[in-house]
């Protein structure tokens, strides 16, 4: 078995990384190794892009020489064109590690013969690859090389010759085509003979552009076979790949505060689950943007990173109107703690948006994430579309146990409440903050309709925002009911006046009960002094009985002794 396993490892295919971010991810390692292949799509799908990065990065990142091949533009103008991109061609070309060569092909002088090759191409291109030694070749486009030719035998035998030699030169090469009607080119051969297919396209749906990838075919390897949304931008093309179906992301115990710490309290004293998601909903003006920028606040509070997604307002505006509850997020933002990104949704399409919040976030790497509000992405798609969106960035920021705050707006309806886009049952915990009015005022209700793992409060609080900052306070029982605002504050000055009358009236009993006391003590103490004189006459009439008696007593007993004595005397005169 140990034989058999090494014979297979040296059999798998082995893989040229790209260097175009999140590519490498979907093909698990980037393209085939000395095999070409074919990416195809429309004009201005980015077929060049690709194939010009793959160049580059090869050179820079892992010091591999390439060859571009050009039949479109001139050397020139494809160093001015990716200028912006930040390649810089020319140098490349200096350094050793870069050819760009043109070929002018007019479809005048080609001839459709049974002598037709491509013997001056070939001889042409190896010289290019072995003046600096090239691993990576590209040809662009295909088309232009076989523009003259009609006759399928001698098209199809050259495209093989073509893709043989480039085998036997033992280089990674990447042919671009032009997609054709109803086939992925326009001779609907290439993709037979290609190892590798790469279809790049360019939708656009209600005004809104998207540019999606998609592996076709992948010889001797598995592959993503979804279609992948892509990015060009000022660093080049960025791929999102989808996330794992597979609900198997790690989590964390600890614990982070919310910034407002009667909220905290209610969510058991500690606050959300790091590496959690929180959705915070409600009717407009109930104050969702508040409490979003207090849990970004507190995050930076603790030197960790946020990142804020704004669809409704710029970012000068939320830090001016946060100063007005105290909060100085701009602070945060000249610290580099903070970045804010704000743009209209219809920018970009849900799966552009969402490759562009991968990318902002790999590259910042935060500890909390803020959306807001979700709800303005149903703009520029269906409320399903919307919900796997949501699905896919909570997937990916759980992976990265990084913390997401989301805000949507719900109408006045129990049936909104319990949508919010359809996120509510998908994420972590639950805000709801609502509106009630009574008594001719609105005032502000939350409740925590759910925190998964831990002990939370089941009642509604009071939120309150004041110059000051967010508080939360429990509502006012009564008997007529629940009171909050104004008709809270009457009635706890009506009580509390109240319990002032009462402390007053009790002080007064207080000190008529004093002085009834010393009333009744100062007649207790006369009885005592009336009960002693009583208690000491009777007792004088007893000692003086006593004292007679003993008297009485001695008289009777000298009497006695006086007898005694004279009856004496009487006998000795005898």
């Amino acid at each position: 078995m140990a034989s058999i396993s090494k014979s297979l490892t040296k059999k798998m295919l082995t893989k040229t990384a790209t260097g175009i971010s999140g590519f490498d991810e979907i093909t698990s390692g980037g393209l085939p190794n000395g095999r070409p292949t074919l990416v195809c799509g429309a004009a201005g799908s980015g077929k060049t892009l690709f194939s010009i990065e793959f160049i580059v990065r090869g050179a820079i990142n892992f010091g591999e020489p390439g060859v571009f091949m050009a039949f479109e533009e001139k050397a020139e103008e494809l160093a001015t064109n990716v200028a912006s991109l930040g390649f810089d061609l020319q140098k490349l070309e200096k350094d050793g590690l870069l050819k760009v060569d043109h070929v002018d092909i007019e479809r005048s002088e080609i001839e459709e013969t049974g002598e037709y090759d491509l013997d001056g191409l070939f001889i042409r291109l190896a010289y290019a690859i072995d003046s600096i030694g090239a691993k990576r070749v590209v040809l662009d486009t295909i088309e232009n090389l076989f523009a003259g030719l009609e006759n399928q035998a001698i098209l199809r035998a050259e495209l093989r010759r073509l893709f043989r030699w480039l085998k036997d030169k033992g280089v990674t090469a990447i042919i671009t085509g032009e997609k054709g009607e109803g086939t992925l080119t326009r001779q609907g051969l290439e993709e037979y003979v290609s190892d590798c297919v790469i279809l790049l396209d360019h939708r656009v749906v209600n005004q809104i552009s998207t540019r999606l990838l998609r592996v076709i075919k992948y010889r001797g390897s598995l592959h993503g076979t979804n279609e992948y949304p892509f990015l060009i931008d000022e660093e080049g093309i960025s791929v999102m790949p989808i996330t794992s179906l597979k609900l198997d992301a790690q989590v964390s115990s600890q614990r982070i505060p919310s910034g407002i710490p009667a909220l905290d309290e209610m969510l058991g004293g500690k606050g959300f689950f790091s590496g959690s998601s929180i959705l915070v909903s409600g009717t407009a003006g109930t104050g969702k943007t508040s409490i979003a920028a207090y849990f970004a606040n507190e995050c930076c509070n603790r030197k960790e990173k946020c990142i804020y997604f704004a669809f409704e307002e710029s970012p000068q505006q939320i830090m001016r109107n946060m100063l007005s509850i105290g909060i100085d997020l701009k602070a945060h933002v000249d610290k580099g703690l903070l970045q804010m990104h704000s743009s209209r949704p219809t920018l970009h399409g849900l799966e552009m948006h969402l490759v562009d919040f991968h990318k902002k976030i790999n590259k910042f790497k935060p500890k909390a994430v803020i959306l807001d509000p979700i709800t303005n992405l149903v703009t520029v798609g269906s409320m399903s579309d919307v919900k796997l969106m949501l699905i896919r960035l909570i997937d990916f920021l759980q992976a990265e146990n990084i913390t997401v705050m989301f805000t949507a707006l719900s109408l006045n309806t129990i049936v909104n409440e319990q949508t919010d886009e359809g996120v509510s049952s998908l994420v972590d915990a639950w805000l709801l903050v609502r509106d009630i009015e009574s008594n001719g005022e609105r005032n502000r209700g939350m409740y925590i309709m759910k925190s998964r793992g831990m002990r939370h409060s089941n009642q509604v609080r009071e939120f309150i925002i004041t110059d000051r900052g967010l508080d939360l306070v429990d509502v006012y029982l009564a008997a007529d009911g629940v009171l909050i605002g104004s008709a809270r504050e009457a009635q706890q000055l009506s009580e509390t006046a109240g319990q002032v009358l009462r402390t007053h009236a009790l002080s007064r009993k207080d000190l008529e009960i004093k002085r009834k006391q010393r009333v009744l003590e100062a007649k207790i103490a006369s009885l005592k002094d009336e009960f002693e004189s009583v208690r000491d006459e009777l007792n004088k009439t007893y000692v003086e009985e006593d004292l007679r008696k003993e008297i009485i007593e001695k008289n009777r007993k000298k009497m006695i002794e006086t007898r005694q004595s004279k009856n004496s005397s009487n006998g000795n005169s005898k």
